[in-house]
Parts: structure tokens; sequence; C-alpha cells
């Protein structure tokens, strides 16, 4: 199996950096790794201890270069037979983890790079697992590291706080885009250049490890807001959509689909949701329809997407998903017209709408906040879509509710609007799932 050249990009928070380098040395098997670090100038104790440590390769910079410079650096200097590791300073890793997504990225020729799961969020990245100390920690991720190809699930994108990138890939791939500089949104880039040479992106939960994201970038919010759009607006040019495509996902949909066998996603975008069933439903068959050229052409590494539903040469999909398009489209009843031959006779469309009668929205009505503010899209009641639904030979079969935390302002405002109409004004938005009648 191939070396690692993990590479750590330094700027002050030497505490970090110590707990990082610790839990390396400390849970990963000596003889399978090389570490680079490259300081971006610190003007704490950092450069001073780094200069003290005799097993890493160490890159000390006179100015802050940012994360894509300083990581192409340590590319270059990395053993050239290596596969290629980005790890945050912030993070501290744990028992098996290196192993593991060694095991995984090795385990299929097309998979080109892997990332672990952690305690943040982001990008559907987080864990369950919960902890007061790292002592607890490392003992969840015990349990929790085991080698699974179960949990290893495909993505259109993994974050760069712990990115490991097969050899023959960053080969080709060469260096990441350091028009991203300082940094932010090149790992976004990276996961597409990667997808689009052909490989798959896998993220890894039976690999866990800890991430502080308490990076000096996030200190200066201004600073970082400005580099953040900055680069936000470089990625709009490069790749003809935005970052926000890589969330585009219908969770709430997704929480009321029972065991999918044929599925058609509406505005399916660049893939996300289509390779979040594929992880739920391994034998799942899915298409998409996406009338966006670029994002179309992403998620046609992940399956069969359509232009527009005439293009379909299949109508026999057991569920067809379709977001909130009830809102936006430019007549309902056409729509749920053409929806209909492309439902097998058991199956089941799933929508979403926001709630026009949430607390939100009559507080806002109630303070003269609603003028212009909502001319994108068209509301409804949960009765409202009911009606919709029964003159267009459709039937209502299931709603679930998606509730938010009242302040206690608009608590009391219920209690006193349920006194005159009994309604679920807590509720922000419905999924629903409807059938043919």
């Amino acid at each position: 199996m191939r070396k690692t050249s993990i590479i750590i990009v330094s700027y002050n928070n030497l505490e970090y950096t110590k707990e990082c380098l610790e839990s390396i040395y400390k849970y990963t098997k000596k003889g399978t790794y090389e570490i680079l670090v490259v300081d971006n100038a610190s003007d704490d104790n950092t450069r001073g201890w780094l200069k003290k440590q005799a097993n890493l390769k160490l890159i000390l910079n006179d100015q802050n270069l940012g994360f894509p410079k300083a990581c192409n650096q340590a590319i270059k200097l990395a053993d050239k037979d290596n596969d290629i590791l980005l790890l945050n300073n912030d993070t501290i890793v744990t028992t098996n983890w290196l192993k593991n997504l060694k095991i995984c990225l090795n385990s299929d020729s097309k998979i080109g790079a892997v990332g672990p799961v952690c305690n943040k969020y982001e990008n559907d990245q987080g864990s369950d697992i919960k902890y007061d100390d790292f002592k607890t920690m490392q003992q969840e991720a015990v349990k929790n590291n085991i080698s699974d190809p179960t949990k290893w699930e495909e993505k259109v994108f993994l974050i760069g706080f712990c990115l490991l990138i097969k050899n023959e890939v960053i080969k080709k791939i060469k260096e990441l885009d350091e028009e991203y500089s300082p940094g932010y949104i090149e790992d976004n880039d990276l996961s597409l250049r990667i997808i689009e040479l052909g490989y798959k992106l896998v993220l890894c939960h039976d690999v866990f490890i800890h991430h502080y994201l308490g990076t000096e970038f996030r200190k200066d919010l201004e600073k970082f807001y400005k580099i953040l759009n900055k680069n936000r607006n470089y990625f709009i040019q490069r790749w003809q959509f935005n970052t926000f495509s890589f969330d585009e996902v219908k969770t709430a949909s997704l929480k009321i689909i029972t065991n999918p066998k044929k599925v058609l996603e509406l505005n399916c975008g660049i893939g996300p949701g289509i390779l979040k069933l594929k992880y739920m439903y391994k034998d799942i068959i899915i298409h998409g329809i996406e009338s966006n050229k670029a994002k179309r052409k992403i998620a046609s590494n992940f399956s069969k997407i359509y232009s527009s539903l005439e293009e379909i040469e299949t109508k026999d999909y057991d569920y067809i998903l379709i977001g909130n398009l009830l809102e936006v489209v430019n007549n309902p009843n056409t729509f749920l017209e053409q929806l209909k031959p492309y439902l097998s006779d058991n199956g089941y469309i799933i929508g979403e709408i926001s709630n026009v009668a949430s607390i939100e929205n009559i507080y806002d009505l109630l303070n003269d906040k609603w003028y212009y503010k909502h001319l994108d899209k068209r509301y409804y009641t949960i009765n409202d879509i009911n009606k919709l639904l029964g003159a267009n030979g459709y039937k209502l079969d299931y709603t679930f509710s998606w509730y938010k935390n009242t302040n206690d302002i608009e608590k009391k405002l219920i209690t006193e609007l349920r006194k005159i109409v009994p309604n679920s004004y807590d509720t922000v938005y419905y999924s629903f799932k409807f059938s043919r009648k």
C-alpha cells in the first residue's frame, strides 16, 4: 500500500497544531506516512516550536500565502509516490483514521478521494457521536472506526479539512487553484475537478475525527466574508453555477420516502440528492431532470439526467420528487397533469411547500413587512394543497410538518391566534405525499 504525505498548513494557533501532530503520532501506524508542515508566517511561537520538530518536512513562508498556495508548496515537496492528505491543523485524529481512509480509497480504481465525518455538520459530513472531552471522543471513535463498506457514501463534494487524494489523481490535478487564495471554496473546486476526471468522491462514515473549525480566517468576519464572496464569484465564473448547489438536497422529501425502487427527481441540480438516495437505498434506480446545462453535466456523472420531462424514455416511477415546484411553476394545474404519465399505478409524488400561515409570515404581515417580499414564489396552506390536488385527480396521502423554535413573542401570538382559528402556526413548511385517485 502506498504511503501518505500528510500536509498541514499552520498560521498561529500553536496549541491546535501541537494537538493535531500529537494525535497523528499516537493514532497512525509508523512508517506509513510523512508529515509536511507549511507555516504561513505565524507571529506567535509556532515557527520556533516547529523548527525543533525533527520528524517532519518544514516550509517556513515569510508571508501568509494562504491555504491553496501553501498546499501546493507541500505537494511539490512530497514524495512523488505517495497519496496526498490535506489536513487542517485544527483537527484531532483517532484510532484507525488513516487506515480506514486508505482501505476505502484503494477499494475501487474509480475512487479518487475520500474524507471522514466529524463533529461539524457542514456538507452533511457530521456524525451523531457525542462527547464532552477528548478521552470520551477517542473511546467513541474506537467503536465507530471499524472499516465497513456499507458506510461509504459517494458525494459531490468533500470538505478539505481532511481530504485524502489518490496519487494518480493528484498527478493529474497537479495543484489546487491558487485563484481561491487565501482560502475557501478551493475544496469545492477541487472536488469537481476530480469528478470531471471520472473519479468518485467518498465520505467514510467509518472514520471520525474532531474538527475545531477555529481558523484565523473566521476571527475577522468582515475580512472572512469579503474573501468568501470573492471566491464564490470566481467559482461561478469557473463552473457556471454557485456553491449553494452543493446543498440542494430535498431533505424534507427524503424524510417521508419509503422503500423506493425507481425514482425521478425534478430539479436535481448537480446531483447531491441523487447520491444521498443511492446511499440510503443501495438498489435504487434514480433519474433526474435538470434544465441547467452546467449542473446537468456534473449530475450526469452519477445517473441518467434529462433536460425536460419530454425527454424521458420510461414512465413507471414509483416516486417523483418535485421539491417546491408547485410554488414556482407558471401553472400548477398544467404541471400536475404533465406528471401523471410518468407515475406508476401505485406510485407517489412528494413535494414541499412553505406554510403561508406560519407565525413568521403572520408576524411580518402584522408589522407591515410583507410587501414585495415573496414575489418569486406562490404561497399555500396545506388545505390549499389538498384542494389543488383534488381538483387535478390526485389525493393527499400524507403530510409532515416541519416546526421552528418559536420565541416568547411568537408563542404568545400563537396562543391568541388559536383562540380564534386553530392552526399549525409554528409549522414553517410541509413535506407531503400524494397519488392518483
